[in-house]
């Protein structure tokens, strides 16, 4: 472990992480970005072809521009993007470095990682919610045949594929996968697919369903998943179909177990949201502070890249205040 004490640790290299280490930067604060993956990890997991909802210029941060072929930007044009700010700015980012642990120490914390060890007067945890998936909890979701992640359409040409799911990740892959020649079915909890589902492929995948191109079984849940079959619970009852793939798009949440270690308390209601000052994004726990899409807990839909860029201003000049 160094000697060197940080006066922040940014945990994340998102595009969240990444504007916070701007503002440290422009703030003269000694500060280092830890990532576990790849910059931009999130991002780069995203499938192949995916679009994003918001427009390239509600994404901008740091006066750099956000330019992209059509209006709303790919996963390759927003990946180049940050790749633009992490050079441009020369950002400290510390790639592949998946944080352990964090504890107080004394004034301090003590943050150890997959390659050493760091002492910080401030964390800002900035961990996006993309890495861990709501397990369906059922018998074989532990096949390999069954995916919480989804790239692209070429292994499933062919193949009979369930999509569990009914917002953009279950829409999109059903679509994509069913226009290379994958069979495809849906199961859906509600009576058709989310209202919220992107408006320029909504109708797309309705008329699919209305033709019967895609199956879709309608207010109904995966009971069991078999080698070559899967058992799905509809309101008119127990259903077998058969089956090559499972792909779970049944959403993501949060990495709870670091906010649990710094003793950042939730709310006991269904959102399960961190406690934190919406002024200054400072947690319960002083010297902590929560950045980006983490803030919303399971409520994943509140905060998104646009809306919370400027999280990085006001936890900054709140550390800058405190520090001097």
């Amino acid at each position: 472990m160094s000697n060197q004490i940080f006066d922040v640790i940014i945990v994340g290299g998102g595009p969240i992480g990444l504007a916070c280490g701007v503002e440290a930067q422009k703030q003269g604060l000694n500060y280092l970005i830890l990532e576990k993956g790849a910059l931009t990890n999130s991002i780069y997991n995203y499938p192949i072809n995916m679009r994003f909802f918001s427009t390239s210029d509600r994404l901008e941060m740091a006066g750099i521009p956000f330019m992209s072929v059509e209006n709303k930007p790919t996963r390759t044009e927003a990946l180049e993007y940050y790749r633009r700010i992490y050079f441009h700015f020369k950002l400290k980012v510390n790639l592949y470095e998946g944080v352990k642990t964090l504890e107080k120490k004394g004034e301090n914390f003590l943050i150890t990682t997959s390659k050493g060890s760091y002492q910080t007067q401030k964390i800002v945890l900035a961990t996006g919610f993309y890495d861990l998936p709501n397990l369906m909890n059922v018998p074989g979701e532990e096949l390999p045949k069954v995916m919480h992640y989804y790239k692209e359409p070429w292994p499933f040409i062919g193949q009979k594929l369930l999509v569990v799911g009914g917002a953009n990740s279950a829409v999109d892959a059903a679509l994509e996968c069913w226009r290379k020649g994958a069979e495809v079915s849906m199961v859906l909890l509600g009576e058709e697919v989310d209202e919220n589902v992107k408006y320029w492929v909504r109708p797309d995948i309705m008329n699919r369903i209305k033709e019967g191109s895609i199956k879709a079984f309608t207010q109904s849940k995966v009971k069991e998943i078999r080698d070559q079959e899967v058992l799905i619970t509809t309101p008119t009852g127990d259903v077998t179909i058969d089956n090559d793939f499972v792909l779970a798009m049944t959403g993501y949440k949060p990495n709870f177990a670091l906010l649990d270690q710094l003793g950042v308390e939730l709310s006991l209601d269904e959102k399960r949201q961190p406690c934190y000052d919406q002024a200054n994004q400072e947690s319960n726990v002083p010297g902590v502070y929560l950045a980006g899409v983490v803030c919303g807990g399971l409520n994943t839909r509140e905060f998104f890249i646009e809306n919370s860029i400027v999280h990085a201003e006001s936890i900054m000049a709140d550390i800058v205040k405190k520090l001097n």
